[in-house]
């Protein structure tokens, strides 16, 4: 018996251990597929979560939203913007420093000692003419000297006189009145002479010619007669001599926006000869009254051209920077089109937006103004609006 006994329970031993086995899988399975289902409703729950809430007009976008992360929301800015405005324009001389030489007399111009481009010096002589007036002028000085030296003399005379008892007081005092007007006469002819810019030494007067000097130093700008014209309007230059050590740039600002200028503006300008290089500056002087056939306004700018680039006559692009004041400006990147409205969504309370339809007006780079549908400090979303615009 204790043979069958040990011989029957030695087989049962196998079944045993395929039992256990068994459950050890199972309970491996189990637990495996357990976890794979915890695993599966996580993601299940991560995909599932909504991106944003809408309930009536609002969007609410939850705390664990990863649009949170790409959403930017700024404030409305009620700050006044720069805007620039192209205006054309032109380099001129300064007015200040330039002369218009005018011929004095009417005459015929018998020299020019200058060409155009030439820089002169103050007093030195640029033309010469001869006229018919200036012999007039040499010869009613001879004559007002003579006739002084001759009523000096005779003033001498009846001094003499006068002292040795010879002469009335009344005979003295015509000579010395005669003595007087021709020293007036004597002073007037001078004066002719020197507002003609001669002098009466010489004797001849057939010899003598008006001799014009550039009464500034400068730069010849323009010449106008040629040699051996007759110069018979007194008004009519002979040549413009301008220091171009200062030049204006001359912005013409049509009529509609003359309202934007203001003296010490801020001002840009640009020269097609120079397409790399901007100059700075501010508007020294505008026009009181605008041009009749262009309803133009002038405004100048004044700039230092010691090295004498700028010239005369150049064409400029001149940018007038100016404020516009009274306007909210946002990003042109919170706009959003909602069939055929403009809108943006503002932001009610965190996290919280309702679409608002705004209308907008012109536009500044990066930034365009706000007409009406919103008010300052309000604060809109500036990026990834478009996520929301479902």
């Amino acid at each position: 018996m204790k043979n069958n006994s040990e011989f029957s329970s030695a087989p049962l031993k196998k079944p045993i251990a395929i039992a256990v086995a068994c459950l050890v899988l199972v309970g491996a399975g189990a637990l495996y597929i357990g976890k794979s289902h915890s695993e599966e409703s996580k993601k299940t729950a991560t995909v599932d979560a909504p991106m944003f809430t809408a309930q009536g007009d609002k969007l609410t976008v939850p705390a664990d939203s990863p649009l949170r992360k790409r959403l930017a929301v700024a404030a409305v800015s009620s700050a006044a913007p720069i805007h620039t405005i192209d205006i054309p324009g032109v380099v001129e001389a300064d007015p200040a420093n330039t002369v218009n030489i005018l011929p004095p007399l009417t005459g015929r111009l018998l020299e020019l000692k200058v060409k155009l481009g030439d820089a002169v010096k103050a007093g030195q002589i640029v033309a010469v003419m001869s006229s018919p007036d200036l012999a007039q002028a040499y010869a009613d000085a001879d004559k007002a000297r003579d006739a002084l030296e001759l009523a000096q003399k005779a003033q001498q005379r009846g001094e003499g006189v006068n002292s040795a008892g010879a002469n009335a007081a009344k005979d003295l005092e015509q000579i010395k009145s005669n003595t007087n007007q021709a020293l007036a006469e004597f002073n007037r002819a001078q004066a002719r002479l020197k507002t003609l810019g001669v002098s009466s030494d010489s004797k001849d007067n057939t010899n003598r010619l008006l001799t014009i000097v550039a009464p500034v130093s400068g730069t010849v700008t323009a010449l106008n007669p040629g040699k051996g014209a007759y110069l018979n309007d007194p008004t009519a230059s002979i040549m413009t001599i301008a220091n171009l050590d200062t030049v204006w740039v001359t912005a013409n600002v049509p009529e509609d926006l003359v309202s934007k200028l203001h003296k010490d503006q801020s001002a840009e300008i640009s020269l097609q000869s120079y397409p790399d290089q901007t100059w700075q500056g501010k508007i020294n002087s505008i026009s009181a009254v605008l041009e009749p056939d262009t309803h133009r306004n002038k405004a100048r700018i004044s700039f230092n051209n010691a090295d004498g680039r700028l010239k005369p006559n150049m064409y400029a692009n001149v940018k007038l920077a100016t404020a516009q004041t009274g306007k909210l400006m946002i990003p042109t990147s919170a706009l959003l089109m909602n069939n055929d409205s403009i809108t943006v969504f503002v932001e009610t309370s965190p996290w919280v937006f309702v679409r608002r339809t705004v209308t907008i007006g012109s536009e500044d780079g990066e930034q365009v103004s706000v007409l009406s549908g919103l008010a300052a400090n309000e604060r809109v979303i500036v990026r990834g609006g478009v996520l929301l615009n479902d």
